[in-house]
């Protein structure tokens, strides 16, 4: 931990500590282990890129190959790897780590520089790093790997106890901290990642440097301190606390977010909390997805003005719903309140799930909200789903998430114990220093009954806080972006306690009992899992006259192979009937929105996340909505 006498007021139960046994996730998480992190790993060889480590470290001969940042890639594969050594132990895969480690460790240069484009042939570098050291940071995304490297250090070092890739990662955080600061060189990275690595490396080292240097680079954005600024794009055009609206570059965006929210909890900067609770702000109540996607334009891979959310032109890059995830999750860590989990469990089933196949060996980089069969920006941002990009950032960013999913369900601080996700699992974890068994029960998010049982060895007075979910509670997301037709009743939620029914306290979102723990006690949440209609507020030009379904945290979304009519040709009249079927047959078992839109045409919806499985076709979220006034 670090020497800072502040930290997150929340801690997250780890993950090693919590064990999924789930119907819906158990499955992707075992494909995510098994099949995306080794072919991962493949795809890294066969296109070079780990190869340019054994190069740069003199290994092998040969010319640099690939994207100037592709160093990045195998990072983050590591990452997840680290935590799939932890999830499942696998021996092979950890051999294979060490020999990897090895490879990056020769390439790293004696001083403590690491960036395989240059030291491969430092005469013969890609145009996009630059003719020397540092001297295109806007493009060049050294800092930006190293970033990766941080944070893929810190979980190999905690799946293994090796300190093997983390003296690499130590090494060069010491050296860049020698040659950046207000006494050095004072530039920024041009694609944010390396503040959330530093963060992590302060963490795992107790050296508040790195923690400093972070804040550092953030500091520096906006300021023309002797070099030339980025721009919006970047991030680059503001000081990072007067920025109170989402733009330019998604994933750099909201990388940079969740390390303002890093500052803003480990230094207690208040100026910082401000910052970066109106960018949420911003991004939640104006420029979010229904999917929880968000980045809004293929042109820079960038959020949108306020309130342009685009249908077939949407990107909402799978990078960018991943990068949400981590940043809603920190600012639940921070303040307590369910709204952020509420977003995070919307990307993770929607905009987030949508980007890896059943098998986990495709991926989209893009998510749209519609899709005509023939629309794609380039060849990396195809409307079918691609086994590798020349850009591969979302594949190998994916492998970072599933592994360690397990570690965003519960949290503690003092007395009171989080239940943030409903996810069937069995964990261990202790409450103000008590040993708590919590074991959670359901078919979540097919159905919305969730049981747990409680069992502790002594009396232990604590908290349990049950999230809510806005869907549950009337509300799809936070503010007013979206709204849903029919709003439930409060009594439609129901929780019991050893089978009595309660009326607990709701407190930011949480239903809390408050209670002296004993022996083992059985708790029951009842959600209402019914079929909701959502319309987006006027202000979204889009989506005027437009409707979606979801049911629970699922959006779904009109596929051509299973409507007989032009999906974007529906109307769905405000009274027509809907229900739910179960369609145990199609892709790993699913649940179906079914009816009929007149006395013809039959609709049918399928969750959005599975979408693409089959031949390409057209799909769309929103339909027409007709009322009676039209």
């Amino acid at each position: 931990m670090s020497n800072s006498k502040l930290d997150y007021p929340i801690q997250p139960v780890a993950f090693t500590n919590v064990r999924i046994q789930d119907s819906f996730w158990s499955q992707r998480i075992q494909t995510s282990c098994e099949v995306t992190i080794p072919s991962n790993f493949e795809k890294s060889e066969s296109t070079g890129r780990i190869d340019n480590f054994a190069k740069a470290g003199g290994l092998m001969e040969g010319a640099y190959e690939g994207m100037w940042f592709n160093d990045s890639d195998v990072f983050k594969i590591i990452e997840g790897a680290a935590y799939a050594l932890q999830y499942a132990y696998n021996p092979e895969l950890d051999a294979y780590l060490d020999g990897l480690i090895a490879k990056i460790a020769a390439a790293q240069e004696a001083d403590g520089y690491l960036y395989t484009p240059r030291t491969i042939d430092p005469d013969n570098v890609p145009e996009e790093s630059g003719p020397s050291r540092w001297s295109k940071l806007y493009m060049s995304h050294e800092l930006y790997n190293v970033g990766h490297m941080y944070e893929a250090a810190v979980a190999h070092f905690q799946a293994t106890g090796k300190q093997s890739l983390l003296n690499v990662a130590i090494k060069n955080a010491d050296f860049i901290a020698t040659v950046f600061g207000p006494e050095g060189i004072r530039d920024v990275p041009g694609h944010q990642e390396i503040e959330i690595g530093l963060v992590r490396l302060a963490r795992i080292t107790g050296n508040d440097k790195y923690l400093e240097l972070a804040q550092f680079f953030l500091d520096e954005r906006g300021k023309a301190n002797g070099q030339r600024l980025g721009g919006a794009y970047l991030q680059d055009h503001l000081p990072v606390i007067e920025q109170d609206e989402a733009v330019g570059h998604a994933v750099r965006a909201i990388y940079m977010y969740t390390a303002m929210a890093d500052i803003a909890a480990l230094t207690g900067d208040t100026a910082y909390y401000d910052a970066v609770m109106a960018l949420w702000e911003n991004v939640v109540y104006q420029k979010l997805a229904i999917t929880g996607g968000t980045g809004a334009l293929h042109e820079g891979e960038a959020f949108g003005a306020n309130y342009h959310l685009p249908n077939l032109t949407a990107y909402n890059e799978t990078c960018a719903a991943i990068a949400n995830i981590f940043w809603n999750h920190r600012l639940f860590l921070l303040t307590g309140e369910a709204k952020y989990i509420d977003v995070l469990e919307r990307t993770l089933y929607n905009g987030f799930l949508s980007g890896v196949s059943l098998s986990g060996t495709e991926f989209f980089y893009v998510n749209p909200l519609a899709s005509d069969g023939k629309y794609h920006f380039n060849a990396d941002n195809s409307i079918t789903r691609q086994p590798w990009f020349n850009c591969s950032c979302c594949p190998t960013n994916v492998v970072r998430l599933l592994p360690s999913l397990s570690g965003y369900i519960y949290a503690v601080k003092d007395a009171s114990l989080y239940v943030n996700l409903y996810i069937s699992n069995s964990a261990k974890l202790d409450i103000d220093g008590a040993p708590v068994q919590v074991k959670q029960e359901t078919s979540y998010p097919w159905d919305g009954v969730i049981k747990l049982t409680i069992e502790t060895q002594a009396e232990t007075p604590f908290a349990l806080r049950l999230r809510i979910p806005g869907w549950a509670a009337g509300q799809p997301v936070p503010g007013t972006l979206y709204h849903y037709l029919d709003v439930p009743s409060e009594s439609d939620i129901i929780i019991k306690v050893n089978g009595d029914v309660i009326a607990p306290e709701i407190a930011d979102g949480y239903a809390v009992i408050k209670s002296t723990w004993g022996g083992i006690t059985d708790v029951e949440i009842h959600l209402p899992m019914m079929i909701r209609r959502v319309v987006a507020d006027e202000q979204v030009p889009d989506l005027e006259g437009k409707v979606a379904l979801e049911v629970g945290p699922i959006v779904y979304a009109l596929e051509e192979a299973d409507n007989h009519q032009d999906v974007f040709d529906l109307a769905l009249d405000d009274d027509a009937v809907l229900k739910v079927e179960n369609r145990p047959d199609l892709f790993d078992g699913i649940k179906v929105i079914a009816g009929t839109l007149d006395s013809q045409d039959e609709l049918v919806a399928i969750p959005y996340y599975a979408w693409g499985h089959r031949d390409v076709g057209k799909m769309t979220v929103w339909m027409d909505r007709k009322t009676s006034a039209n």
